[in-house]
């Protein structure tokens, strides 16, 4: 793919002439030749009128260097090989576009806060520091930036409300802090022809007592784990899950993004639990973190989210292939596409594109059509309706306070460029990392989607809302999420049960809340923490007020099992 990507740079940067002096509406239209095509909701004059007023706002920036950032992502390649030499043919401002490792963006981002020093002039940077940016107050708000400073340079057809992710970049103070670039949730992940299967169904049937399909709840997704793994399909032994367990910094990810909400842990709340979130960090009603373990009302180390890592343990062990074990997050991505696995709880759809492509031939039709499909992700026993379901990364512009203003602009003008709606459409179909309601439903997408496993569908539905990045309650995401790999790399290894880890991992998160709360450095949105009580205090505390964390432990985990239909599932959506 990167080798694609690189021969489709060098024809356009042949094409634009890059590096020439002239810049204006001739290469503009070269590059709507070349790349976007029919591939926009815009019409074609339309599109020339929005690089006209690019062109026209960039002429105080023309000849300017800037520098912005983003991690590696097939979007954001697209960005720096394509997008980032078009737009400087068209406006004159040359940009380099560094595609960097997710944790480097962090550590970056985060020298640049302690420092002052500009490292870079626009940062694509996840929506789950929107805690941090509010609180630390060290990147411009966009709301003020758009109506103030950045007015000139703002494009009069943004159209905020088109993008699906504002309210992820929302702080609790109404103002918009950051601008979505791409984003992708964690699904539910299964091969259809194996569910489709009449001796598959009836066998299942048969142990099970209730119909194979897409699993509602943990149980049922357990026995459907039992069930496939090791059983014998097209000649070969097959898995129920897939799942990874190296204790390394991408294990972080696979419980800060949200899996402990989908056991039932934190608040009620879209698109994050109040006064309890999905970390388990419990707020006042001024919005300062009050605390994380039970003691102090939060719930990282409560019954629900201990259940969601004993879970995860359970099932790594005796459903996975034996490797996932030691295997980091971008090891064991690729592997439901070599074809030995039935299901996966916790799939990014940042994974569609190569799910896709001719090198996952095991996992698709001679028609190009996949044999699986993406569904909403089943719940754990103490989830209640109302609570968020999963994750949605949101990687967004990000404008610091430390970077010169007239270098800020510029960074502002390249940010929406690419997330135009000029070449929204056309950026959509390369990395499947949707921000704009008019890219989801336009045509071209009702075309694909056949060949997408659910996507578009999902996407469309109004089941969307229920998946969120990490929400306002987390007061320094970069100090805190460290800790998380950690103290479940300690449950993973063995070295520490389910309940020994998150009592770690809460303890640990307090200590950096009280640290924050003494320095005074966020001043009256920053920690103060609560006094401390039993779990059983906190559950009578949370009731009486209407909420539900900390919750109590439910004797019997093991539910009911659900189960719906795949296809019934999706014509309800469209109903």
């Amino acid at each position: 793919m990167r080798r694609q990507f690189l021969t489709s740079t060098t024809a356009l940067v042949l094409l634009l002439g890059v590096g020439n002096a002239y810049a204006g509406m001739d290469e503009a239209k070269a590059f709507l030749d070349k790349e976007i095509g029919p591939l926009s909701t815009l019409s074609r004059a339309d599109q020339e009128a929005e690089m006209q007023w690019f062109i026209d706002a960039a002429k105080p920036f023309a000849g300017m260097d800037i520098k912005v950032v983003s991690e590696t992502i097939a979007t954001h390649q697209y960005e720096s090989q394509v997008l980032a030499p078009a737009f400087t043919a068209i406006t004159g401002i040359k940009v380099t576009h560094d595609v960097i490792q997710e944790g480097d963006v962090v550590e970056k981002i985060q020298t640049q806060m302690q420092t002052g020093q500009n490292l870079y002039d626009g940062w694509v940077n996840d929506s789950d520091l929107i805690g941090t940016h509010w609180r630390y107050q060290q990147v411009r708000n966009l709301t003020d930036w758009m109506s103030g400073d950045g007015k000139d340079v703002t494009n009069p057809n943004l159209d905020l409300k088109d993008f699906i992710g504002t309210s992820f970049t929302t702080a609790p103070d109404k103002k918009l802090y950051q601008l979505p670039d791409q984003q992708f949730a964690n699904l539910y992940w299964f091969r259809y022809d194996w569910f489709n299967d009449e001796n598959n169904k009836a066998d299942f049937k048969a142990k099970y007592g209730y119909e194979l399909g897409v699993p509602v709840n943990w149980s049922a997704y357990e026995d459907i784990a039992e069930f496939f793994t090791g059983r014998e399909i097209d000649g070969k032994k097959v898995y129920g899950h897939m799942d990874y367990g190296k204790k390394d910094p991408s294990l972080g990810w696979r419980f800060t993004d949200a899996w402990l909400s989908m056991a039932g842990n934190g608040d009620k709340g879209i698109p994050n639990g109040l006064p309890v979130d999905e970390w388990g960090i419990k707020v006042d009603e001024n919005s300062r973190p009050v605390g994380s373990c039970t003691a102090r009302g939060g719930d990282t180390n409560g019954p629900a989210a201990v259940y969601s890592i004993q879970k995860y343990l359970d099932w790594l062990k005796a459903y996975a292939p034996a490797e996932a074990q030691g295997m980091t997050f971008s090891e064991s991505g690729p592997v439901p596409a070599q074809g030995a696995v039935a299901q996966q709880i916790f799939w990014y759809t940042a994974f569609t594109a190569s799910m896709v492509d001719a090198g996952a031939k095991a996992v698709l039709n001679d028609d190009g059509t996949p044999k699986w499909r993406m569904a909403p992700s089943p719940h754990g026993v103490y989830w209640k309706d109302g609570m968020k379901l999963g994750y949605q990364d949101v990687g967004s512009w990000t404008l610091m306070k430390s970077t010169p203003t007239d270098r800020a602009k510029a960074a502002w003008l390249y940010a929406q460029f690419v997330t135009s709606k000029t070449v929204d459409v056309k950026k959509s179909h390369v990395g499947l990392t949707f921000i704009r309601e008019s890219t989801i439903h336009d045509k071209s997408f009702t075309e694909r989607a056949p060949k997408l496993g659910g996507l578009i569908e999902f996407y469309r539905s109004p089941a969307r809302v229920q998946w969120s990045p990490t929400g306002t309650n987390v007061p320094d995401y970069p100090k805190l999420a460290q800790l998380w790999w950690q103290a479940i790399g300690d449950a993973s290894s063995g070295a520490k049960s389910a309940q020994e880890a998150m009592d770690s991992l809460c303890g640990e998160q307090e200590k950096v809340m009280s640290r924050i709360e003494k320095s005074g450095v966020q001043g009256d949105i920053g920690p103060k923490m609560a006094e401390e009580h039993d779990l059983a205090y906190w559950n009578a505390d949370a009731v009486k007020k209407g909420n539900l964390a900390p919750q109590l432990k439910i004797e019997n985990e093991k539910e009911k099992p659900i189960t719906i239909n795949y296809d019934e599932l999706v014509k309800s959506w469209q109903k």
